[in-house]
């Protein structure tokens, strides 16, 4: 098995960096999705400090109240 050049080396370690941080990038988004959960408190919350009326959240999920 012949010696690979240090160019081939230098690719392979790229490409187990990228790998890394693609798997950090998951583990981050995992990380704030349970910091942050999505309810529907807090969404309503959200859409209030938006300056969104109750009326017009309704509309927007297709509600007739």
């Amino acid at each position: 098995m012949a010696a690979k050049t240090v160019e081939e080396r230098i690719a392979l370690i790229d490409q187990k960096i990228e790998k890394k941080k693609s798997e950090i990038e998951s583990l981050e988004a995992a990380k704030q999705k349970l910091l942050h959960p999505v309810n529907m408190k807090t969404v309503i919350a959200a859409a209030k400090d938006a300056g969104m009326t109750a009326e017009e959240i309704a509309a927007k999920l297709g509600l007739q109240i």
